[in-house]
């Protein structure tokens, strides 16, 4: 059914500072499964309600599971970056078992700051996930990659 017109994605660049990182990874999913391209800037500054030691430590619990077999050849691989937790966020809620949540996945790119191509852009911020809405303590996803051990 082409027309011989290119078709144009859509795309969204949002603007991950100071946002709720689950609210925010519904935003995201949501438009990825309606066929956007979305790019999510300076995710290492959005946020994690709680504690910060509870919300280490339920991270960390994560990083101790291993597998029954050869547990240091074949232990599952754990996301430590923030970019690799974001996405990792978002993929849990798209469809897994059908093509299209798969596809969707590919159309997300997220970077921690902001890259040379998106400088001068206009950003989104989701208003829905702003954490001055919060009424109590929380992390940074950078705050908690680092206790991970990313390095960045």
């Amino acid at each position: 059914m082409s027309d011989g017109k290119p078709r144009l994605k859509r795309t969204i660049i949002i603007d991950a500072e100071g946002a709720v990182l689950g609210r925010l990874a519904t935003h995201v999913a949501k438009a990825l499964q309606e066929g956007f391209k979305v790019y999510v800037v300076n995710v290492e500054k959005s946020v994690l309600s709680g504690k910060k030691n509870m919300v280490i430590e339920g991270y960390r619990v994560w990083l101790r599971i291993k597998t029954l077999r050869n547990p240091q050849k074949r232990s599952p691989k754990r996301p430590r970056s923030p970019e690799s937790l974001f996405k990792r966020a978002v993929k849990g809620m798209l469809p897994k078992n059908f093509l299209k949540g798969r596809e969707a996945l590919t159309n997300l790119k997220v970077y921690v700051g902001v890259p040379k191509e998106l400088r001068g852009k206009e950003f989104i911020k989701v208003p829905d996930a702003d954490a001055s809405r919060l009424g109590r303590e929380y992390i940074t996803l950078a705050e908690v990659a680092r206790a991970m051990g990313w390095k960045g």
